[in-house]
């Protein structure tokens, strides 16, 4: 008998959790169909959110109404501001989370969420019923009909495990059956058996399903590193890294944070590390061709580190704690699929490592993916409509990206499903704008990493303001109640108007001057502030609100340019492009660029301009043709 959705969200990480939270938020009936009822929002990977630019993308998240920073800052151990000695644009925030306290405040919000089923059984094929979405089939033989479907499978779409010249299917090693003693015996008699790690299967059927309605795939790879005991870690001999003391927080909601954290340590690989790694490249996956997808370019393995940059005799590693009640550490910096007992002997040659014992091995892991050309603005599927894609299986990488699309892909399936508009942003409005735009416009071949650098309008798009952008955008569709929104309207008419005060005495003068902080301008003697303090009374300005005060009269000149670039970009972003144009009966583009916007279709012209080969006199052309369409039907 069939069960009946109006939305299923088939996988329970990152970008799963984004998309069931806000389709059931958003009022639609819905599933999240997960192989483990248990491992929901589990970090696969390092125990961390945010980072360079992936910050934005939390906050971000956050003003939308999504929840990836509100469970960050329920379970950070240690926050650090990344980039403070470089301007606001590329400051971003990082924290190091308890990995099992994370994964259970998701699994508690999943749970509690009204209108949200769970379900655990592998989903293995997605029904088609008149052109579009219809439901799923299950490993059980249940049949689940929706009318959107968000795919969010992973790295389990066809996942093929590495440890050395071994491998197992699997999307992801687990310690399913053994305890943590049993871990450490294993390991430290060289005895690995990957059968024991593994406790969780890939997603065969499930991949086979897409390449049957057609869809283009690829093969992408990443990689984890081992997981140590800290009871077996000198760390006499390593460099502590505290947390910051001005703890500001990911969430705009959160008003209570932590009051103990706890240090990372730095520590480095060495000549002797390296030596250990070429000598072993023969029983490499990487090195001997047993790895056939593409890597992270940007978070490469070891291995990959020592052959690509000869000539460095040492590389950084960050040694995380997993949590406030485990002593397992995460040795960020030494990801690698080498054999079991390699890794050892590459540990073993750390200093502060020497004794150090690894719980659980690092390993290699080969996934299918969607080229993301096929997707719209909306991350619904050009051919399929209803099926919705979102996180690694658009190419991307990192759980702040997976969040993000998961997110987008969850509002848009459920306003799709009410007869809404659907939710698009521009590259102008936020970091996930650009995130999806790269990803449907250029396509990805490699794991896509959200970088400050891809964002043109990196100064206004800044992590500080998420709030101010977006909230207004996610109250609109549903996911930000109104106490919340207007608490950021407040926010917004505190900041403009303190700005006004300090143009009115011309005070902004000073404040621009480097150096010179908010506080410091009332403490200059000079006759424009001998009347004037800061606003104080009732209500005070927030940090937050001075923070924004400060940022918008210093970079000015830099921000009002940024805005006149956006107002150029927006007029081409402004002339859509009929989604039935036939680009082969247009005179003067070449077969190539006809080929490319027809695979591509752009929404509108700013999109078209961003495909790669399409020149500026194409799109002059392009620009002439809608306008004499137009006419014509005019």
């Amino acid at each position: 008998m069939a069960s009946n959705y109006d939305c299923i969200v088939i996988g329970a990480g990152h970008a799963g959790c984004e998309a069931g939270l806000a389709s059931a938020r958003l009022g639609c009936k819905t599933l999240l169909l997960t192989m483990n009822a248990d491992t929901i929002g589990h970090m696969s990977c390092n125990p961390a959110i945010g980072g360079l630019a992936k910050g934005q993308l939390v906050k971000e998240l956050d003003a939308l109404g999504g929840q990836m920073a509100k469970a960050t800052d329920a379970t950070a151990i240690q926050f650090r501001l990344l980039n403070t000695r470089k301007g606001p644009a590329v400051r971003s925030t990082r924290a190091q989370v308890d990995r099992h306290a994370y994964r259970l405040f998701m699994k508690a919000i999943i749970k509690s969420q009204q209108g949200l089923d769970v379900k655990q059984a592998l989903a293995e094929e997605i029904l088609i019923r008149g052109g579009a979405v219809n439901g799923v089939k299950t490993s059980l033989g249940e049949v689940l009909n929706c009318k959107a479907l968000v795919v969010t499978p992973g790295t389990f779409l066809n996942g093929l495990m590495h440890i050395g010249l071994e491998h197992s299917d699997g999307g992801r090693i687990a310690q399913e059956g053994m305890n943590e003693s049993q871990l450490v015996a294993t390991s430290s008699r060289h005895k690995f058996c990957m059968a024991k790690f593994v406790g969780e299967g890939p997603s065969k059927k499930l991949s086979t399903s897409l390449k049957v309605l057609g869809f283009k795939m690829g093969r992408l790879k990443t990689g984890t590193c081992a997981r140590l005991d800290g009871r077996t870690i000198n760390f006499d001999k390593l460099i502590m890294q505290k947390g910051d003391t001005g703890i500001r927080p990911f969430s705009f909601q959160t008003k209570r944070m932590i009051k103990d954290q706890l240090p990372c340590y730095i520590t480095y690989t060495n000549v002797k590390t390296h030596e250990i790694i070429r000598s072993n490249l023969d029983r490499s996956p990487l090195f001997t061709g047993k790895i056939k997808g593409t890597g992270v370019r940007y978070c490469p393995s070891i291995e990959d580190k020592i052959c690509r940059f000869p000539a460095r005799d040492r590389h950084h590693i960050f040694l995380e704690p997993e949590g406030f009640n485990t002593n397992e550490y995460y040795p960020n910096g030494i990801s690698t699929s080498l054999p079991i007992d390699v890794q050892e002997n590459i540990v073993h040659s750390i200093e502060g490592l020497e004794n150090a014992v690894i719980v659980k091995p690092g390993y290699g892991i080969e996934y299918d993916y969607v080229d993301p050309t096929q997707l719209l603005a909306t991350l619904e599927t050009k051919t399929t409509p209803g099926l919705y894609l979102a996180g690694q299986i658009n190419g991307t990488t990192g759980y702040e990206e997976a969040a993000s699309l998961g997110l987008m892909a969850g509002i848009n399936a459920s306003l799709k499903i009410k007869g809404k508009d659907p939710l698009i942003l521009d590259r102008s409005q936020a970091y996930i704008g650009v995130l999806i735009d790269d990803l449907i416009t250029k396509g990805t071949n490699e794991p896509y990493r959200m970088f400050t650098s891809r964002v043109e309008y990196r100064l206004i798009l800044r992590e500080d303001n998420a709030d101010l952008r977006l909230t207004p955008i996610g109250y609109k569709i549903g996911l930000v109640d109104e106490e919340t929104y207007l608490a950021v309207m407040k926010k917004k008419e505190n900041i403009t108007n303190e700005i006004k005060r300090l143009k009115g005495g011309r005070l902004e003068k000073i404040l621009r001057r480097p150096g010179v902080s908010y506080a410091d301008v009332f403490t200059i003697p000079t006759p424009e502030v001998k009347n004037l303090h800061p606003r104080g009374g009732d209500p005070a300005l927030s940090s937050d609100e001075i923070n924004e005060v400060e940022i918008e009269i210093k970079y000015e000149g830099f921000i009002k340019r940024q805005l006149s670039d956006v107002g150029r970009f927006d007029k081409l972003e402004r002339i859509r492009v009929p989604g039935n144009i036939d680009y082969k009966v247009i005179n003067g583009l070449s077969s190539e660029i006809k080929e490319k916007l027809s695979d591509i279709r752009p929404l509108n012209l700013g999109q078209a301009s961003r495909i790669s080969g399409v020149t500026p006199a194409a799109i002059s052309i392009l620009m002439v043709w809608i306008e004499k369409v137009r006419r014509s039907k005019e």
